[in-house]
């Protein structure tokens, strides 16, 4: 019953005020392709080596639709050049009517982990269903709850800001770089933190912040970054459940093409 409510209010937000919002639309593709020195996800180190990161997503108006996967460089999971793990996902963003500033994404994300790791384990396939709120003021803040209507059944809040500056250096008279500025703050529920880590408490789980300078050559979008993940949870940082380490440095750059 809880799946199903989950799976209606998607669909529902997905078609509010659509309207006809597919009339005058094309259909854009984008290809993604990213390199990182690790694979931190939700302050779960699941690769602690070098990871490739492709992607495709198709849009039309307001609908989204992409995969995405993450490929293991090194044998560190007993993995290397091999996917850990597939993500599937649909997405419906739009600007909430009649209330200026404030958009929001709906969506599911179905997670699929092909591989197992070093010792054997092998996270189950699940499905997660999500819904986030972006305004359109200082600090660019915005909140994403997902819930896990599958093998979890939890829930995990995501709060963002960012900021943006348009130009700090160039790299030729027709090539400038730009600088994002991020950090989202975690928070794991009951269930969602005993199935990830073991502890049976709601917790603040992460902190992300982030560093990139974006920039364009020929309608490519190259983006350098610096990145760091702390867990803040003395329960959550006292667990072995993804190593002992519980700080995460790296860097990573991304290229995206849109067609």
């Amino acid at each position: 019953m809880k799946k199903t409510k989950w799976l209606l209010l998607v669909l529902n937000l997905a078609v509010f005020g659509t309207g006809a919002a597919f009339a005058e639309d094309e259909i854009g593709f984008e290809l993604s392709a990213d390199y990182f020195g690790k694979y931190i996800w939700r302050g779960q180190n699941l690769t602690d080596d070098p990871v490739f990161q492709p992607g495709i997503s198709a849009t039309y108006g307001n609908f989204t639709a992409g995969i995405w996967g993450n490929l293991d460089l090194t044998n560190i999971n007993d993995r290397n050049g091999n996917f850990l793990e597939m993500d599937y996902y649909l997405d419906w963003s739009d600007d909430l009517p009649d209330l200026e500033g404030i958009g929001y994404s709906v969506g599911l994300i179905y997670y699929d982990f092909p591989g197992s790791y070093a010792d054997g384990t092998r996270l189950p396939d699940t499905l997660e269903a999500y819904l986030g709120f972006s305004f359109d003021l200082p600090a660019s803040p915005s909140i994403t709850c997902y819930h896990d209507l599958d093998e979890v059944d939890g829930t995990y809040v995501s709060l963002g800001i960012g900021h943006s500056v348009e130009q700090v250096l160039e790299l030729s008279p027709d090539v400038p770089v730009a600088m994002d500025i991020g950090a989202t703050l975690g928070w794991g529920s009951a269930s969602y933190d005993k199935y990830y880590w073991g502890t049976n408490q709601s917790k603040i789980n992460d902190l992300v912040l982030s560093v990139s300078f974006p920039f364009e050559i020929e309608g490519l979008t190259i983006t350098p970054s610096v990145n760091y993940v702390t867990l803040l949870s003395d329960d959550i940082r006292d667990t072995d459940a993804y190593g002992t380490d519980s700080d995460f440095f790296f860097v990573g750059i991304g290229l995206v093409k849109k067609f």
